[in-house]
């Protein structure tokens, strides 16, 4: 059979046949015992080279995907259940193929990370699928559509998302933000590498180099239906399908590799199960890919969500509203740029692409909470600029929501800063120009005060300040 890839334009012929228990154990993960009882949505495209633009098909087309041999996913929406994923992975900014050439130690530095996020789910009583993939990662269960669980998530805040998509699903993103963050401040003095949320800018560690494990809980700063899980024991093109390999030269440095469960194996053992199509389909034989039931567990986190401190300050942040779009010329259109660091002046004159990156997000933010800003403000004029059709979007958000997403980011690095997650120590010029986010201004800008602003006494929203320039000004 030949499995030549329309992505890699090579053969693997060491990839399993997908057909029989491998293919089962393909359709346990979609939710049903066959296609027809499928509770998954769609399939979709995975690894492309431009991740907001899908591919999708409809569930019964799998076989055809499989004999195609592309990366697949499928839709994280589920008819059955709300499905919870949490994705880490080692990040390099300076060697982007390092988890690819160097799988051994892009994995064995996770495993700090890895034993805590363990330690945490199994305090809630979670015991989620756990998978694999080619730079990390993926833990996964559910619980019922329907439940009292899912009515008390989706009751948390009303206003959290109101442009047509799931209130369930914008609300657990609250959880998962206080997940993420537990993981990062129990996790981080563990690990040889900085524990980031999402794959920001880090300062270079001893290497030299700016690495850095991600807790990639990114998927919730979109609406449900934008969004897909992988799917395992379906190939991992990522390298290929993004040209980096290509790019790189090290198309024949990088082996093939499937997305597989780690059961009854460990790690190492997983990185080289998965290259080799015997061990894949013996490992298919003997595991599980039903996604599990863990809705007491999920409750468990609740209850410690509902506790917390962040829990406070994303009350804090929804009593407040973005200004309607009718307003905006007179109240975001109007932020004085001049008054800003030239870093963050430059990034909001440039927004497309530069406010789609999170460090750049991650310093508008800082900034502005520095002066005074409400957060839910800060994500109001990040959201003015995603809706300007001046800075030639061309269709970006197709699917997407600018003001999810505006929210999802600056909720993020504002929850961190007032939790005291975030103590700014590379919140300085020289940290700026390490990670590649410094821009020449005249007159030279200082990120001193700001900084200074933010650490005595980090500020919360009930400050009351005036949320963002006086229109009569």
């Amino acid at each position: 059979m030949d499995y030549s890839s329309p992505e890699t334009g090579k053969a693997d012929a060491d990839f399993p046949l997908f057909e029989g228990t491998v293919r089962d154990r393909i359709v346990d993960f979609l939710g049903g015992r066959d296609l027809a009882s499928a509770s998954c949505t769609y399939l979709a495209s995975c690894d492309s080279l431009n991740p907001a633009k899908l591919q999708r098909w409809p569930v019964v087309e799998l076989d055809r995907l499989l004999r195609r041999g592309g990366g697949i996913a499928r839709s994280l929406y589920d008819t059955h259940s709300i499905l919870v994923h949490l994705d880490i992975e080692y990040v390099n900014h300076d060697s982007p193929a390092e988890a690819f050439t160097n799988p051994w130690k892009a994995f064995r530095l996770q495993e700090p990370v890895v034993a805590k996020i363990e330690e945490l789910l199994a305090g809630w009583g979670i015991r989620p699928l756990h998978l694999l993939t080619g730079q990390g990662h993926h833990f996964v269960w559910r619980f019922p559509r329907g439940s009292e669980l899912e009515r008390r998530i989706t009751n948390l805040f009303p206003s959290a998302y109101r442009d047509g998509g799931e209130q369930v699903f914008a609300n657990l993103a609250l959880l998962m933000d206080f997940f993420a963050f537990r993981i990062k401040a129990e996790a981080g003095a563990e690990s040889s590498l900085p524990v980031e949320v999402t794959a920001v800018q880090v300062l270079p560690g001893s290497s030299g180099q700016r690495e850095l494990i991600s807790i990639d809980i990114s998927e919730y700063g979109d609406p449900l239906a934008a969004r897909t899980i992988r799917i395992p024991f379906t190939r991992y093109l990522k390298p290929w399908s993004t040209g980096l390999a290509r790019r790189l030269g090290l198309e024949d440095q990088i082996g093939p590799c499937v997305c597989i469960p780690l059961h009854e194996i460990d790690v190492m053992q997983a990185l080289k199960f998965r290259q080799d199509q015997a061990d894949v389909v013996a490992l298919a034989k003997r595991c599980c890919t039903i996604i599990p039931d863990e809705g007491e567990g999920t409750a468990r986190l609740l209850e410690e969500y509902l506790g917390s401190g962040l829990r406070a300050f994303h009350q804090r942040f929804y009593e407040a509203e973005h200004d309607a779009p009718e307003l905006w010329p007179l109240t975001y259109a109007r932020t004085p740029l001049n008054d800003l660091p030239g870093c963050v002046r430059h990034s909001l004159q440039f927004p497309n692409d530069l406010l789609l990156k999170p460090a750049v997000m991650r310093l508008v933010t800082r900034c502005l909470l520095a002066k005074g800003w409400h957060p839910r403000h800060i994500a109001g004029l990040v959201r003015s600029k995603f809706e300007d059709p001046a800075h030639e979007w061309m269709g970006c958000w197709e699917g997407y929501s600018p003001a999810f997403r505006a929210d999802f980011y600056v909720r993020l690095f504002a929850g961190q800063i007032a939790v005291e997650l975030d103590q700014l120590v590379d919140f300085h010029c020289d940290g700026m120009k390490a990670q590649g986010l410094c821009w020449k201004s005249d007159p030279p800008c200082d990120l001193t005060p700001y900084q200074a602003a933010l650490l005595p006494d980090i500020p919360s929203p009930d400050n009351r300040v005036p949320p963002h320039p006086d229109p009569s000004s």
